[in-house]
């Protein structure tokens, strides 16, 4: 029998059952023992037995505890499809995915433990998971109800692999896990680690914003892989000098660009380890890396998205054309790690092609090719407008302000305009020095088509809103106008 990723970690359990797993834990000193965490899940997998039918799948709030990363584990080894689902959903939002993939309970966790509310039928449960589901994931909900994302067995089992390989991980490696435990990158932060026997150090959730608390967790638990979305670079990079990353082996920037002005702090907080820069979605898990070093940190505007990994096809399509020079185009991606297709989601199936008897996704990302056959991101395809006619992509635009040392942090999105059609309005929070509409104006002057500078410059004094997965919620940025 082959060895899978949950067979490998209740081996490493039998074998060194005193070694770590998890530390760090959220609201406690304690660290929780490979030994321990089978003991959990084998106990939970009893309750399943027990009290829920083997064919249909279970949901879980995935806070971050080691019951729920215990009933994870459990599902994982007994073959049961588990959906993870945000402790930030809102309850209707809650409804409609545990209906839409036809859960059968709900598993929340109260004072460390979980509890279970069994779930009717209704009339939206009808949606057949592909052979082989272990897990459903969500997308971010950015443009509406989050889609739900199943993944296989074998999609795991041979991404955790790669991941394992690829950063050298064995029982002596320590990773921090800074995403949300419901997110995909803890597909390498979590589980990649666990199947490799090695400890994960789990950021709290509710102190993530926290700069000093990331530079003290870094300092004491002494990571060697670090990976995150660009907030959690940013805050390191306001840690500064309480950071002393030097045991860090790799930084794995992830989930969206990384302004410049973070990205050339990196080489000072993490001396000794090589940076990567990874494209993937949730869809997909990682599909390009490239490992760049601290010039390119600090004087490439853009990153390149790197070569393919391992069993990674891509393709470039302007259209029904293919394009294998120089030119922009959609994303299209293939990968050995990739979903099916979305659950209950008939209106989006074209975005699974079929081609040269694979499926391929289409990514939604704007890429352009140089004439070196390089790939950078321009911006997603939905966050093109059309400006008195002009095609714009708000991300370039959001490029060029956190281009600059004044700006932390800045969104741009389009409003309807009796005039122009759309306007655009650029929210910025200054870096600290005095910085008005009017010199913004005059940068993106120098930079941008004249109907891609922004209508409105509307500086805040605090963060930009986020999502769960860390990305700026730009509905919430609308409401601020509207």
């Amino acid at each position: 029998m082959s060895a899978t990723l949950a067979s490998d970690i209740l081996a490493t359990a039998r074998l060194r059952p005193d070694a770590v797993a998890l530390a760090g834990m959220p609201g406690e000193d304690t660290d929780v023992g490979y030994g321990e965490l089978a003991a959990l899940a084998e106990r939970t997998g009893r309750v399943l037995d027990a009290s829920f039918a083997a064919d249909r799948p279970l949901a879980l709030v995935a806070a971050k505890t080691p019951a729920s990363i215990a009933l994870i584990l459990a599902c994982l080894s007994a073959g049961r499809p588990l959906l993870l689902l945000s402790p930030d959903l809102g309850d209707e939002t809650v409804t409609t995915l545990v209906g839409r993939a036809g859960a059968q309970a709900l598993a929340t966790v109260d004072g460390g433990r979980l509890t279970w509310t069994t779930l009717p039928d209704g009339p939206e449960t009808a949606a057949a998971l592909p052979g082989g589901t272990s897990l459903v994931l969500t997308t971010s909900g950015s443009t509406g109800v989050p889609k739900l994302v199943p993944l296989t067995a074998g999609a795991l089992d041979a991404f955790t692999a790669w991941a394992g390989a690829f950063l050298g991980l064995d029982g002596d490696s320590r990773v921090l896990n800074y995403a949300p435990l419901n997110f995909d990158l803890c597909l390498l932060d979590i589980w990649a680690t666990l199947r490799h026997g090695g400890r994960v150090l789990l950021v709290d959730p509710a102190r993530a914003a926290e700069p000093a608390y990331l530079a003290r967790l870094i300092r004491v638990g002494r990571p060697h892989v670090v990976q995150g979305v660009p907030l959690l670079f940013r805050l390191l990079a306001e840690a500064g000098a309480h950071l002393r990353g030097d045991g860090v082996r790799h930084v794995l920037l992830t989930g969206d660009h990384v302004p410049r002005q973070v990205r050339r702090q990196l080489p000072g907080l993490f001396p000794r380890a090589g940076l990567h820069n990874v494209y993937g979605c949730t869809e997909t898990n990682d599909s390009m890396i490239h490992s760049f070093g601290p010039a390119e940190a600090a004087d490439e505007d853009v990153l390149p998205l790197g070569e393919p990994v391992q069993g990674t096809l891509i393709a470039v399509r302007d259209g029904e054309r293919d394009i294998s020079g120089p030119g922009r185009g959609e994303l299209l991606v293939s990968t050995p790690f990739q979903t099916p297709g979305y659950l209950a989601e008939p209106a989006v199936r074209d975005r699974f092609p079929e081609r040269d008897g694979r499926t391929w996704y289409r990514t939604g990302d704007l890429v352009e090719r140089d004439a070196d056959g390089r790939l950078r991101l321009v911006g997603r395809t939905d966050f093109q407008v059309k400006v008195r006619g002009v095609r714009v992509n708000v991300e370039e635009v959001e490029r060029v302000l956190t281009d600059r040392p004044e700006v932390a942090e800045a969104a741009v999105v389009a409003l309807p305009d009796p005039d122009a059609g759309v306007a655009l309005h650029a929210f910025v929070r200054p870096s600290g020095a005095e910085v008005t509409g009017l010199q913004l104006r005059t940068l993106c002057a120098a930079r941008l088509n004249r109907v891609a500078i922004p209508s409105r410059f509307h500086l805040l004094s605090g963060p930009l809103p986020v999502g769960p997965t860390g990305k700026v919620d730009r509905r919430r940025l609308q409401e601020h106008v509207t």
